[in-house]
């Protein structure tokens, strides 16, 4: 990749006001033409994007239509606050929009806009199934592994529906926001100091929004600001001995607070400036200039008075270099560092169909090895003995062995050229729906006699240096004559961005067909018509209209019971 030049990126270095300079460079890449600093994201770039959308609104309308609970609540809420006719209110003139609401799943009623972020980011991220970004740009030497989730795309939707603009906006918008959310993953790690990985996409969020909004820079820094001194979230929420709603609704609160400061900063409301300098803020509290904390074992705090953040940030504004391009897709529902055992079982059973005949009965012993965190997240002694789905889509033995428990009993699979490149049939076959999480699924007998076959190790340093460049894991299975069946190391699982293998598109298309099945019908032979008319409403949103976008939302959206 070559180096950033002013062309091709923008650069805000450690001693500069970065608040600021994120505003500025939002507000630029939103509005300026390509030739004067506006954002010129490639056709790859945009059409990586539109697959990313689809598939987050798919995920949250089935969400919405199989009655978790979260969602419902959130979206019945953000129903309640109706957005007046023009003008904030008590809140000042949003700039030159033309409505001040949103619109929520499955409705055309506006809501205030941060209301129907919430819902909706909170539907997106229910089921544990859209992307995934793992802060990762070696070329830069940015490799803090910070994680998060394409949970925010509402934010570009609620904004482009307020100003009255077009699909190219609103897409161009969640390339901005990916961006800045992304790049500041590769800088700086949250969760090494216990903090929700959301807080990124919250500042991400405040930039997006306020400059779709044609807020101020010194606006916008007002409102990250905001985000940054109130609203900080602990990764209490992703541990404990059972996860909870709040696990998946981290990212749309933490995102709702970052639309509320916008509209707050827009109408005079003053935050913190210069956030990540502020000696007491969270970056300069763990790293940097400053330092307050320290990691358990870590060299001796910097105390140096330097006035400097703990990071230079690089921000794609033109070519092929943006975030987006390194997200990794799930191909179902499983937290994503399991994507390497999943990958290295189906191609343990590919080759050895005996591992499946008889009711798995020769499989005798399975070891799964894999990185931190892969192993303080999905293997914590809580994970292995989950009773809610939210835990369960967080166990690394849950998971393997629910995929394992349906190729059992499928009793056959695709194998050899059967299979396809990195099991592309076999990972459609065996696909994790919702309803691999049904309380009946998570206590399944033969799933749970399958867990207790199943050991769970750390690499050690072998395997943690390969994370983030791919999701370093390796599964044995032992049969009963005593045979070792090895997956060998795998890097790079369908779905990993720099997996070039499997047939993506192909496995995409049939989970968005599953997504859309369950939200029209329910059920996974639903409506086949309905279902792709519905998966048509949410893709190629660059190519939607004004009036496409703002109705995008207004469809009828069937309950389907209660999906505890």
């Amino acid at each position: 990749m070559p180096k950033p030049s002013p062309e091709t990126h923008v650069v805000l270095p450690a001693d500069s006001n970065q608040a600021l300079g994120i505003g500025q460079y939002a507000l630029d890449f939103m509005w300026s033409k390509p030739s004067d600093r506006g954002g010129d994201p490639d056709k790859a770039v945009l059409e990586r994007t539109e697959l990313f959308h689809a598939d987050a609104c798919l995920c949250g309308v089935s969400a919405l239509a199989l009655g978790t609970n979260a969602p419902n609540l959130l979206r019945a809420e953000a129903l309640t606050y109706h957005a007046p006719v023009a003008g904030f209110g008590s809140f000042g003139v949003p700039g030159s929009a033309k409505r001040l609401g949103a619109t929520v799943f499955g409705s055309g009623a506006p809501v205030m806009p941060e209301k129907a972020v919430v819902a909706n980011s909170s539907a997106v991220r229910e089921w544990d199934s859209n992307g995934t970004n793992f802060g990762y740009n070696p070329d830069l030497g940015h490799t803090a592994g910070e994680f998060g989730h394409n949970d925010f795309y509402p934010v570009a939707i609620a904004a482009a529906q307020q100003m009255g603009m077009d699909g190219r906006f609103a897409l161009k918008g969640m390339v901005l926001l990916d961006e800045i959310r992304g790049r500041l993953a590769e800088v700086f790690s949250l969760k090494t100091y216990k903090i929700d990985h959301v807080v990124h996409g919250a500042i991400a969020s405040a930039a997006t929004y306020g400059a779709m909004l044609k807020a101020t820079p010194e606006q916008i820094e007002s409102a990250i600001g905001m985000v940054v001194a109130h609203s900080i979230p602990f990764r209490a929420i992703r541990a404990g001995k059972q996860l909870s709603d709040s696990k998946g609704c981290s990212a749309a609160i933490s995102t709702e607070a970052a639309v509320l400061a916008v509209r707050r900063s827009m109408a005079g409301f003053l935050g913190p400036r210069d956030i990540f300098r502020n000696p007491e803020a969270i970056f300069r509290i763990f790293e940097g200039p400053g330092q307050m904390f320290q990691k358990v074992g870590a060299s001796k705090a910097n105390t140096s008075k330097d006035y400097a953040s703990p990071f230079e940030l690089v921000l794609g504004r033109k070519g092929d270099d943006f975030a987006v391009m390194g997200m990794h897709f799930k191909l179902g529902l499983y937290e994503h560092q399991s994507a390497g055992a999943l990958q290295g079982l189906i191609n343990l059973i590919t080759a050895s169909p005996r591992l499946i005949e008889s009711g798995g009965k020769h499989i005798r012993k399975m070891v799964v090895t894999a990185y931190e965190p892969a192993f303080g997240i999905i293997g914590d002694p809580a994970k292995r003995d989950p009773k809610t789905r939210q835990s369960a889509d967080h166990s690394m033995l849950f998971l393997v062995c629910t995929k394992l428990r349906k190729a059992i009993e499928a009793g056959h699979i695709g194998h050899g050229g059967a299979a396809g490149p990195d099991g592309t049939n076999v990972w459609k076959q065996l696909m994790l729906t919702p309803f691999d999480f049904t309380d009946e699924a998570i206590h399944h007998p033969l799933t749970r006699s399958l867990m207790d076959k199943m050991t769970f190790e750390h690499g050690g340093e072998e395997y943690d240096r390969r994370y983030p460049d791919g999701i370093p894991t390796s599964i044995r299975i032992e049969d009963d004559a005593g045979k070792v069946h090895d997956s060998g190391l795998v890097m790079y699982p369908a779905g990993h961005a720099r997996n070039k293998g499997a047939d993506l598109k192909g496995i995409l298309e049939h989970k968005f067909e599953v997504l859309s099945k369950l939200t029209v019908s329910g059920r996974l032979d639903g409506d086949k018509r309905a279902a792709r008319e519905l998966v048509e409403r949410f893709s190629n949103v660059g190519r939607k209209s004004a009036d496409e976008v703002w109705s995008m939302n207004d469809f009828a959206l069937p309950l389907h019971g209660r999906f505890e």
